[in-house]
Formats: structure tokens, C-alpha cells, sequence
């Protein structure tokens, strides 16, 4: 029998200087190095303890388990998602295009309404957690969802297009606690050509 398969901290698709002066080489350092391998660890250790647990038939508290499961990994998936939606400022352009252009001009009326309530939501998300753009397929509709921790709030079955860390170890070497002037400087390398990609890839 094969070996289980356990989550892998990706590589960054650019330099990790590339983000500069938006994002420090040593902010995305710590950032990537540390904080998402640390999900990515912790989610591997819960899985190698159900694994144990299952081989010797011993028990485990099924609740607290799940719930540490739920906050490792989907820390590990955002944070991936997110590496993936960022681009150095120049080679990121300043607005969408194409279907994602489309889809948000169609819900929000513009793509600066879309901004300000992206924003709104980023900056007022209670505590540790994240802004993210997402796809119901139900209604074939954009919707921007709160996530608390990594795991709260989260909308079942709902497509995440993109997303923004507003946890303090995102920015804090940065901006010290001023997350506002954080997501002023997001918008300076959203690799929007990579969310049109993720939409495109839900609605052909």
C-alpha cells in the first residue's frame, strides 16, 4: 500500500523580493516560511494522529480533532490561494479584464463599487481573518465573504476567486497594526489575469 498523501508548503510563484515596496522581502519571508508552514505542519501532525489512532483502534476526541483539522487546513488553502493571487506591481495590471471584468461590472454596478466593498469587508473583518471574492454557482453570482480565523463564516460550496490575509502576520513588519493602509497596497499587485483565470475555469 502506498504512502498517504500529506500537504506540501508551496513555493512562491516569484521572488520573494518581487512584492516590494508593497510587501517587504522579510514580511513575506516570515510570512511564507513560517506562519503558512506552520499550517501546513499542523495540519499534517492531526492527520498522522488520526492515522495512528486508527491503526490501534484507540480513541480521539472526534470534535476538538475536526475542528483543529478545519482551522490547519484551511489555513494552508487560503494562504495558497492567496501567494497565487498576488503579482509583482508591474507586471499586475490596475483593474480586471475580461469575464471577471463582466461579471463584477454586472453585480456591483463598476469595478471601483466592487473595490470599496472588497475593502470594507477586509478592513472590518472581526480579528484574524480574511476578505475573499467567491462564485455561487447556485445564483451565478459574485459574492464577497468574511472569514474568521480560516474557518468561520465560510460560505458551503462557494468558489473562492480571490482572497486577502488580514491577519497581523501578513503585514505587521510593514505596517505595524494599520491594516488599512495594508489593503490600499493590495490593490497594487492583485494578479487579476490569475482570478479571471480561476472564474473562466467555473463558468465554461
Amino acid at each position: 500500500m502506498s504512502e498517504k498523501k500529506l500537504y506540501t508548503l508551496p513555493e512562491l510563484p516569484y521572488a520573494y523580493n518581487a512584492l516590494e515596496p508593497f510587501i517587504s522581502e522579510a514580511q513575506l519571508r516570515l510570512h511564507h516560511d513560517k506562519h503558512h508552514a506552520a499550517y501546513v505542519n499542523g495540519a499534517n501532525a492531526i492527520l498522522d494522529r488520526l492515522d495512528k489512532a486508527r491503526q490501534v483502534g484507540s480513541d480521539l476526541d472526534m470534535k476538538a480533532t475536526l475542528k483543529e483539522l478545519s482551522f490547519q487546513a484551511g489555513g494552508h488553502v487560503l494562504h495558497s490561494l492567496f501567494w497565487s493571487n498576488l503579482a509583482p506591481a508591474a507586471k499586475a495590471a490596475k483593474e480586471p479584464s475580461g469575464a471577471l471584468a463582466d461579471v463584477l461590472k454586472k453585480e456591483f454596478g463598476s469595478f471601483e463599487r466592487f473595490k470599496k466593498e472588497f475593502t470594507a469587508a477586509a478592513a472590518s473583518t472581526e480579528g484574524s481573518g480574511w476578505a475573499a471574492l467567491a462564485w455561487c454557482g447556485m445564483t451565478g453570482r459574485p459574492m464577497i465573504m468574511q472569514i474568521e480565523k480560516h474557518n468561520v463564516n465560510v460560505y458551503p460550496m462557494f468558489r473562492i476567486l480571490m482572497v486577502v490575509d488580514v491577519w497581523e502576520h501578513a503585514y505587521y513588519l510593514d505596517y505595524k497594526n494599520e491594516r488599512p493602509k495594508f489593503l490600499e497596497a493590495f490593490w497594487n499587485i492583485v494578479d487579476w489575469d490569475e482570478v479571471n483565470r480561476r472564474l473562466e475555469a467555473i463558468i465554461k
